[in-house]
């Protein structure tokens, strides 16, 4: 049973790999499909643009979802508290 679940190419644990269109993330695909439906310059540069930018992000070692996650905390800054002072819970002392 060990032989063959490590010859298999496909496992649970791989439910998580990002799905793949040719060679960038299929997020990509989406505005293929709208440059496929409406054929302008405007779509298929944008499809190019966004070709470009997941290249890149891919190039840089980031997934999309970590990129996301990194200009969020670039735009927050670095001083973030974990919690506002209203939302702290209070000491109570029911003794």
């Amino acid at each position: 049973m060990a032989d063959y679940e490590t010859q298999m190419d496909y496992h649970w644990r791989n439910s998580m790999k990002p799905a793949r269109f040719f060679m960038l993330d299929a997020r990509v695909a989406i505005f293929l499909m709208l440059f496929i439906i409406h054929m302008r310059m405007w779509t298929f540069l944008t499809f190019i643009a966004v070709c470009l930018l997941f290249w890149f992000l891919e190039r840089r070692g980031l997934s999309f979802q970590a990129a996301i996650r990194s200009f969020r905390t670039w735009l927050l800054g670095k001083r973030r508290p974990a919690w506002l002072w209203t939302r702290k819970r209070k000491f109570h002392d029911y003794g």
